[in-house]
């Protein structure tokens, strides 16, 4: 049993090392996807080429009249409903660094915003050339890469790594409607959790600063960005997981470009939920699957609403006697 639950542990870890972007600041909302990282933040898996996929689902608003920039254009009493697809592939390489494993992993979505907005503005003298204007359409997002130095010792694991957007998806200036954030952003990030096995609890944080650049199709260069994500996971059995997770957004400088027609538009935002887990094995081989659910409060300058992730990870190849190591070593849980 141990073995088993090694390995749902060692795929539960892959579940939160998708970070994929989403919107940009231009869209009332941050280049990092909130909420990517929960429970097992800090662990890194064995030597191994892994399989993620995200299915990612956000429903929020911005009222009271406020305006937020959207592709180019300016608009008010903003809805959005959002859903994007996110495969990931890790590859743990053996390759070691100041003692750490060195890892790199490739993120490609697609995705479809649905934006209803109450007022559109293309111009602040202009005022108001359409109402209730509604736009949606599927379209690819950017390739989100990254790659990170993981360390454990004992119960503490850690990784500190660099991400980053490349401009790659479809863009349309002047359209509501976009995956894709059309501009390049470096992520610096850190993730830590202490993961006791014969207890079954796991309490996990990830922290990041995003230094964006600008989108060249609109001139606008978003302010750099803080997010802070945290989860605390308990294991009910070696199949169940449940917990609490939370995030924070906090964008520390202002916008600036010519598209900045709204001056600084620095954003902020805090959410709370909760996640469950659940892992099996289709033969041998561990498949976990997690479903976590935010609401967001307290939003200045960002859109406010609920976002959900559901996940599925597996090993696509890894190095069988690590994981069997890992196991006699490592997890002594009392399921």
């Amino acid at each position: 049993m141990r073995h088993h639950v090694a390995a749902a542990l060692i795929v539960g870890a892959l579940l939160c090392l998708n970070d994929a972007p989403a919107l940009a600041a231009e869209g009332g909302i941050g280049t990092y996807l909130m909420g990517s990282r929960s429970n097992g933040a800090g662990i890194t898996p064995p030597p191994g080429v892994f399989f993620s996929d995200d299915t990612y689902f956000y429903d929020a608003k911005i009222g009271g009249g406020k305006s937020l920039p959207f592709g180019g254009l300016l608009v008010a009493n903003v809805s959005v409903q959002t859903w994007l697809n996110l495969p990931t592939t890790l590859w743990v390489t053996p390759a070691k660094i100041l003692g750490g494993d060195l890892a790199f992993s490739v993120t490609s979505s697609v995705g479809e915003p649905r934006v209803n907005a109450g007022l559109l503005v293309n111009s602040p003298r202009l005022g108001p050339i359409g109402v209730n204007v509604t736009d949606a359409n599927a379209n690819l997002s950017d390739f989100f890469v990254q790659s990170f130095v993981g360390w454990q010792a004992g119960n503490l694991h850690w990784q500190l790594g660099i991400a980053g957007v490349i401009p790659s998806g479809t863009y349309v200036a002047g359209q509501l409607s976009n995956a894709s954030l059309n501009r390049p952003a470096i992520d610096l990030f850190g993730t830590v959790t202490w993961l006791d096995p014969a207890a079954g609890w796991d309490l996990s944080a990830a922290a990041g600063f995003t230094f964006n650049q600008t989108n060249t199709a609109t001139d606008y260069k978003t302010g750099d960005e803080f997010h802070l994500e945290w989860a605390a996971t308990k294991y009910l059995s070696k199949e169940f997981t449940i917990g609490l997770v939370g995030y924070y957004y906090q964008q520390l400088t202002p916008d600036t470009g010519t598209g900045a027609r709204l001056g600084s538009f620095e954003g902020r935002v805090v959410a709370l939920g909760g996640a469950i887990g659940y892992t099996f094995e289709v033969g041998k081989l561990p498949v976990s699957t997690r479903l976590k659910v935010y609401r967001e409060f307290d939003a200045v300058n960002h859109l406010e609403g609920t976002a959900g992730f559901f996940t599925l990870s597996l090993p696509l190849a890894i190095d069988a006697s690590v994981a069997t190591a890992a196991a006699g070593k490592n997890i002594k849980a009392k399921f």
